[in-house]
């Protein structure tokens, strides 16, 4: 595997639906997060070895930045072309990824503190593995 750096999200559209939550990346496909998001305030721990997924919308929720936490898998040129930013955590490293949302490297787990008044939006948190789901936003 080459090395992976960090990488700036774009503006894509979003949609929230009854159902869950719909992003449509830059190169126009579109991923869906399954569920109503559990509302949460403060700090959220996702279990430790979960992919960690931040979404920052505007205040209506029609369009936000993804950045996915920690991700080692994806390259960087597929995150580029679609729009997604990445943030990579060192041993127990923290990091602002948008005003009013920081990530944080805790072993094997990631934490995310928002803000949503400071981040100016709504912030969801999802995470996920090959077996379940989890949708949160901050209240």
């Amino acid at each position: 595997m080459s090395g992976r750096s960090d990488v700036a999200p774009d503006t894509l559209d979003v949609e929230l639906a009854a159902d869950g939550v719909a992003v449509e990346y830059a190169d126009g496909r579109r991923t869906f997060y399954h569920g109503v998001p559990e509302k949460v305030e403060g700090t959220l721990r996702a279990q430790p070895g979960r992919d960690v997924h931040v979404l920052v919308t505007d205040p209506d929720g029609t369009e936000g930045a993804l950045t996915y936490v920690n991700d080692r898998m994806t390259s960087d040129e597929i995150l580029e072309e679609t729009g997604v930013g990445r943030v990579l955590l060192d041993a127990d490293g923290e990091k602002t990824v948008f005003p009013g949302v920081t990530v944080r490297r805790d072993g094997y787990a990631i934490e995310v503190e928002a803000d949503p008044e400071a981040a100016g939006g709504r912030v969801f948190v999802f995470e996920e593995d090959e077996l379940s789901e989890y949708s949160y936003e901050f209240a």
